[in-house]
């Protein structure tokens, strides 16, 4: 079987594609593709400055937009302030095992960026996706568990990895319910989860020691192919809750396939119940439709 590479992307002129957290890292090298492919590409990031430098270093057409996904102040002004029509929302920006912080709005910081944000950002835009909107997810997610009494993520002690791993099966199981209910309101947008197996990214040094990154360098995707899983999710002619990822040993490296989430990823009734739930913290409903704004 041939490997998938950004030289099997067609050209994609014409074509808007918003990466969050675009600034640096899979982001940054996903616009970059992206924008060589002949895409507007947005960068949605936390800093204008940074997002401004970021751009400056792609050939191709580039917007910079502000957003912080785990503020819902800044999404909601985001999506309010968005015209026109986006083809692909690719939810990028995430954070991984760093110590506990709370956000303006009352939210464990990694349950906010990595999935009640997306959560929020992807409804309110919605109305506006043609194409298909991409989640980052995480093989982590394998060993996540969802806390339907604490969504937050406030209310029990925190554990940095356990909060991580949560959240990317929060973001798996948002795929799965989003694409149902896509599918029942027959809107041709599709719901795609793709994850970058161990990515060379600042995200993972974080959550390792230098000594530990030194010695598993070997299962690590550099940049360039880590970013491959996102340009295939984003690009190609993949059906609706596909779940793309690296094609070696573990989902961990390689180039990209079509693979399977875990069973708990997998589990309809359980992401129906998790949307729901997050419909009441956010206030917020899902219509494919021109809707309002948060709660």
């Amino acid at each position: 079987m041939s490997r998938w590479n950004r030289s099997d992307m067609h050209n994609l002129s014409g074509r808007t594609v918003v990466v969050t957290g675009a600034s640096s890292g899979l982001g940054l090298r996903t616009a970059t593709e992206l924008a060589a492919a002949g895409v507007r590409v947005v960068l949605a990031v936390r800093s204008l400055a940074k997002g401004r430098e970021a751009a400056e270093s792609i050939a191709g057409r580039t917007d910079v937009r502000e957003l912080d996904v785990a503020d819902l102040n800044s999404v909601n002004r985001f999506a309010s302030e968005w015209t026109g029509d986006i083809d692909v929302l690719v939810n990028n920006a995430g954070i991984m095992e760093v110590p506990f912080a709370v956000t303006a709005d009352g939210y464990e910081s990694q349950a906010a960026t990595n999935y009640l944000g997306p959560f929020a950002l992807t409804n309110l835009l919605l109305p506006h996706i043609t194409d298909r909107v991409v989640f980052v997810g995480s093989q982590l997610h394998r060993m996540g568990k969802i806390h339907l009494d604490d969504l937050a993520g406030t209310a029990r002690p925190y554990k940095k990895s356990d909060a991580y791993r949560d959240s990317k099966l929060a973001i798996t199981l948002l795929g799965l319910e989003l694409q149902r209910r896509l599918d029942l309101a027959h809107s041709p947008v599709r719901a795609i989860v793709a994850h970058p197996g161990i990515a060379s990214t600042n995200l993972s040094r974080h959550a390792m020691s230098g000594k530990i990154t030194h010695a598993l360098r070997f299962l690590f995707n550099d940049i360039p192919t880590a970013s491959l899983s996102l340009l295939y999710a984003a690009t190609e002619d993949v059906p609706g809750n596909s779940y793309v990822g690296p094609r070696g040993p573990g989902g961990l490296k390689g180039h990209p396939v079509l693979g399977q989430p875990a069973a708990a990823g997998r589990d309809g009734n359980l992401a129906e119940v998790l949307w729901s739930a997050t419909e009441r913290l956010l206030g917020i409903t899902f219509s494919p439709l021109p809707s309002g704004e948060l709660a």
